[in-house]
């Protein structure tokens, strides 16, 4: 997708309102899930953290670089517009494109637990609601990737704005979905529900959903959506397009920005509680996608462990499919907690002060 009109001064916040019941899809012929589309094959290009110093892997904000690639494919030119993604416990990898394409791959890691390729690619189709393959770009334009405790997946459209859910399928194809609550707000055709993540603080059936400016709404699959305060970027340059769920009440959230002098660049910031105002809000880490690090327009955001636990971070840009200065990159990124500053001493008891 381009990128939010982000030059022109908008006041962030935008409109913030209560959202609307559950619209039930139409009656619809029921159809065969859309099966697995054929293997492609996918060139994973490295990219270091620092073209002018290759062996640099530590980042600002005690984060280290655990490996980046440029995915192109000389099977397809689909391969593009990559907007979110989800990693699962195995390695698999699944990105949903605004073209209505998902894309699935295997990550490969180096014996030290790098990103250094993928396997296994494959590119399908988003089915409708009739099961068929999704026509044009309004109808395609998926933005936000989430998965259920239970298997399903939720996705966040732009242009025609709608989140539809997709239920679980045993041989992890993508069933007919169904539409589900989204936010009761009218969103310009551009600067929709880019962001969007299972929440289960609130419920097994809740979701996070953020608009690119900033707005936050909880919903569930049984409830309408709450509006929360808006979690909004350093200025009005900066969008809000993807979150991702990282432990208890926290989660991840990356806005990403852009102007003709800087170019591109993104923040990953873990939140401790996205219903908090921003004033009581305590960032426990940030990352700083900028200057000579890899930049594009980073719209996707995923959470997993590391080989040696720590919390491993992946983003994924959207090339625009229409510039060649652009690239499809996925990066990750290993972020450890600092251990907990030791307690203070304890003071001792004052003296009783004797009376003369």
């Amino acid at each position: 997708m381009t990128i939010r009109a982000a030059l022109a001064l908008v006041l962030l916040g935008g409109l913030v309102a209560g959202c609307g019941p559950r619209t039930p899809p139409p009656a619809l012929v029921p159809a065969a899930p859309v099966k697995a589309g054929p293997e492609i094959t996918v060139v994973a290009t490295p990219v270091p953290l620092d073209a002018a110093n290759p062996a640099k892997v530590t980042a600002e904000g005690g984060f280290t670089y655990a490996g980046g690639l440029a995915l192109t494919s000389p099977d397809t030119t689909r391969l593009h517009g990559l907007s979110d993604l989800r990693i699962g416990g195995d390695g698999a990898l699944i990105a949903i494109s605004d073209e209505g394409d998902v894309f699935e791959a295997k990550l490969q890691l180096d014996p030290n637990g790098r990103l250094v390729g993928l396997t296994n690619g494959k590119l399908r189709p988003l089915p409708g609601l009739n099961g068929q393959p999704l026509q044009g770009k309004r109808q395609g334009d998926a933005e936000g990737l989430a998965i259920l405790p239970n298997g399903d997946r939720l996705v966040s459209f732009e242009g025609d704005h709608r989140i539809w859910l997709y239920p679980a399928q045993a041989d992890g194809g993508w069933g007919t979905p169904r539409a589900v609550p989204k936010p009761a707000t009218v969103f310009p055709d551009n600067e929709g529900m880019e962001a969007i993540s299972a929440y289960p603080a609130a419920g097994p059936d809740a979701y996070l959903v953020g608009g690119e400016e900033g707005e936050v709404w909880v919903c569930r699959l049984s409830a309408d959506c709450k509006a929360l305060p808006p979690q909004s970027g350093p200025d009005f340059t900066w969008g809000l397009t993807a979150f991702a769920g990282f432990q208890g009440t926290a989660v991840a959230t990356l806005h990403r920005g852009y102007d003709p002098i800087r170019g591109w660049r993104a923040i990953v910031r873990f939140i401790a509680d996205p219903t908090l105002p921003s004033a009581r809000q305590r960032t426990a880490a940030s990352l700083h996608i900028e200057g000579g690090m890899p930049r594009d327009n980073f719209e996707g955001l995923a959470l997993s462990s590391s080989p040696s636990g720590a919390t491993r971070i992946y983003l994924i840009s959207d090339d625009g499919a229409v510039s060649n200065q652009q690239r499809t990159l996925l990066l990750a990124f290993d972020w450890t907690p600092p251990p907990p500053p030791p307690p203070a001493p304890a003071k001792p008891p004052r003296k009783p002060v004797r009376k003369r």
